[in-house]
């Protein structure tokens, strides 16, 4: 099941509401695209409220608004490798920011401190339930479902400052969307990233250090996980510049693809 977070677009009666949905239709086929409104949120059993939109009619928003973001660096080998790092004994996790989320179409706005932002593409795990401490043999009771991420980042300043809440938190840059796909093995997935069509990253998910049940159980050690939650699970290797203009696409096999432009900051 596909859950999207959608705005009505002006025309429509309900033009400017927010509310989430469940999409069906064929993906190849984006016209047969249908959104399906729910009431409340998704978490549970949806309860649809009977509101049909086109896909086109609607603006698709970041499908989950988390309180927090934990993302897991250097998850790849190849990744570590390319940027002269180890891959650490334990995995290595940092914070984004709410603020720094944004949906399908939004722009990063390339931040004013730095002259070297790149991208990372990722698959992102959505949390579906309040958990602490969670058995490697419960971790599926825990997960809502996978979107597609891209962990934008100032290299230079996270070079520069040794730290990275400034260089991977600032606004804008945790773009995640298109969707949530609830039905997914994230085992084996392709991910890939495209800058203008160009691909630049290609990886899979069966090449991460540590898995993603691995990652839930590590994090969910350390702190409480809510609902609509976010953990970002590392990006493949082919990082690399992204300049004011370009268009960047992360796409996960088995969920769509995620699309941004960059802007200079206003």
């Amino acid at each position: 099941m596909r859950i999207a977070r959608f705005s009505v677009r002006e025309g429509s009666p309900a033009a400017g509401s927010v509310s989430f949905g469940i999409i069906e239709g064929d993906a190849a086929q984006p016209d047969s695209l249908v959104v399906h409104a729910l009431a409340g949120h998704p978490f549970g059993t949806p309860q649809p409220t009977g509101e049909t939109h086109r896909l086109q009619d609607v603006r698709l928003l970041a499908p989950m608004l988390p309180s927090k973001i934990v993302a897991v660096g250097r998850n790849y080998a190849a990744h570590a490798a390319e940027l002269g790092n180890e891959v650490p004994a334990v995995p290595l996790t940092f914070f984004k920011p709410s603020t720094a989320v944004i949906g399908p179409t939004e722009s990063i706005a390339y931040p004013p401190f730095s002259s070297d932002v790149q991208y990372e593409a990722e698959l992102a795990v959505v949390i579906g339930r309040m958990c602490r401490e969670v058995p490697l043999d419960r971790v599926s009771e825990v997960v809502f479902g996978y979107t597609c991420a891209n962990d934008v980042t100032a290299r230079d300043v996270q070079q520069r400052e040794g730290q990275w809440a400034r260089a991977k938190g600032f606004d804008t840059s945790c773009p995640l969307g298109p969707w949530i796909e609830t039905d997914l093995d994230p085992a084996d997935l392709a991910v890939t990233c495209t800058v203008n069509g160009e691909l630049r990253q290609a990886g899979r998910t069966s090449q991460m250090v540590r898995s993603v049940a691995e990652l839930i159980v590590h994090v969910s050690e350390a702190m409480t996980l809510l609902p609509g939650d976010v953990i970002l699970t590392g990006t493949p290797a082919g990082v690399g510049p992204l300049n004011i203009g370009d268009e960047v696409a992360v796409s996960v096999e088995g969920i769509g693809t995620l699309s941004n432009k960059v802007i200079k900051r206003g």
